[in-house]
């Protein structure tokens, strides 16, 4: 679409559906995307009818197999009736698996004229909100054989079954916690297979500090340290079925990661500190997670990083501007995961505020974009400095019961990820809160 025209600015949530109308086939994958496009209603029509042809789409039964179908749900402000276009798509208002990618495209507050008119083809005094609602809303994911899902490794990954654990292998010499314990590839190995047996379902491998404070090494630097573990990790029989994501802001590294192996990249900057990251990953095609932070780690913690005034509104408000660079850059929404970045550029306080606002910083990005606040996030306060600071632990390592205490309140403020060390006590803490929540969801539903 990008190259013909049509150019892509926002994309919905990835939904994986029950075929519709005709329901002897596969399952379907359903999205929506927003575009800017000099091209008029009919033109535009036969732009996506070549690229459905383009990629293998001929005849067929209506409602039958097919590999892609392309449809125009709205044009700008205008309405459109002929022969052979209507718009606003006539049957927007009847489908769930139509409603709930086009409600990812929307906030909670409009963004412009053009939106608002939208809503106004619903003609409902609550405009697209209502009609969502009035079909069962959210309520609807996971049920009627709708689910968000992300594409990763060669399946799709329905986030909200249960918590991820990612265990974390620092593979540097200088981390704050575990520097140069598994520098070695014999000591890396060791590790990523015990934190596999205790239950750990991605492995972060990182090969440069981003401690505060600490000293940037070059790409080759952190290649050298890196690709032999990465291999090696790759490699076990242990790690089948498990992922591996590389913890790197360099898009170099990223490139010869998942070449070699790795299945998604953790980017503590967003993007901010290479500017080919976001290119090279849309080149990727895999899994981008964006971590809110401030500077880079040697001035995260300086006074002018420090300021907030609401600090789950300005994290959340960042992060949807990090992302709305990401899709531009063509990573579409549904391969990210957003981090709010615990202990980068944060005081104790503001660690704090974020833990138990996980709910809050989902609603403020709503207001702006659906879609982003549905994103799986992940939270890394595992060991960190306001831990020792709140609990009197000098070494890093004596910090596991109060992150087991911080697991515990993000997955149930809606956390999706944990990055931590020590995986057999959080995986615990997090099948109890998995457990728990659903309960909870059992009791609403009774």
């Amino acid at each position: 679409m990008n190259k013909s025209g049509i150019n892509i600015t926002r994309h919905a949530c990835l939904y994986e559906t029950a075929p519709a109308y005709v329901t002897d086939q596969p399952n379907f994958l359903n999205s929506a995307v927003r575009a800017v496009t000099k091209l008029g209603p009919h033109e535009l029509l036969a732009v996506l009818k070549q690229i459905e042809k383009d990629m293998g789409r001929f005849g067929g039964i209506r409602y039958g197999p097919r590999p892609i179908d392309l449809d125009i749900l709205f044009y700008g402000k205008f309405k459109v009736h002929s022969d052979i276009l209507t718009i606003p798509h006539e049957r927007i208002w009847e489908r769930p698996f139509v409603m709930a990618p086009l409600m990812d495209l929307l906030g909670s507050s409009a963004d412009c004229d053009t939106v608002t008119c939208w809503h106004s083809f619903s003609l409902l005094s609550g405009g697209l909100l209502e009609v969502w609602e009035k079909m069962g809303g959210e309520s609807l994911i996971g049920k009627e054989g709708m689910k968000r899902v992300l594409p990763i490794k060669s399946g799709l990954w329905d986030w909200s079954q249960r918590t991820s654990v990612m265990g974390i292998l620092n593979v540097t010499p200088d981390s704050f916690s575990d520097g140069g314990k598994f520098v070695s590839v014999e000591a890396a190995v060791t590790q990523a297979r015990l934190m596999i047996s205790e239950g750990a379902d991605m492995i972060d491998i990182g090969a440069q500090s981003t401690r505060p404070m600490a000293s940037r090494i070059s790409a080759e630097e952190e290649l050298d340290r890196l690709m032999p573990v990465l291999e090696a990790v790759a490699g076990m029989p242990e790690a089948e079925g498990k992922l591996i994501s590389v913890d790197s802001f360099y898009s170099k590294v990223a490139s010869e990661a998942v070449s070699k192996g790795a299945h998604l990249v953790n980017d503590v900057s967003a993007g901010q500190l290479d500017s080919n990251m976001l290119r090279v990953v849309a080149g990727l095609r895999v899994p981008y997670i964006a971590m809110h932070m401030r500077g880079e780690p040697h001035t995260m913690q300086n006074s002018e990083n420090l300021q907030y005034d609401d600090v789950c509104k300005q994290v959340a408000s960042e992060i949807y501007s990090r992302v709305k660079d990401v899709e531009l850059s063509g990573i579409p929404a549904w391969r990210v995961i957003i981090d709010p970045g615990i202990g980068f550029s944060k005081k104790t306080e503001h660690d704090l505020d974020i833990l138990v606002g996980l709910p809050n910083i989902r609603a403020e990005i709503a207001r702006k974009s659906f879609g982003v606040s549905h994103a799986p996030m992940l939270i890394g306060p595992s060991r960190k400095k306001f831990l020792g600071h709140i609990c009197s632990r000098i070494a890093a390592d004596e910090r596991d019961p109060a992150t087991i205490a911080c697991v515990t309140a993000g997955v149930l403020g809606g956390a999706n990820i944990v990055r931590v060390h020590n995986v057999r006590d959080n995986a615990d803490s997090v099948k109890v809160c998995d457990a728990m929540l659903k309960q909870r969801s059992t009791k609403n539903l009774s």
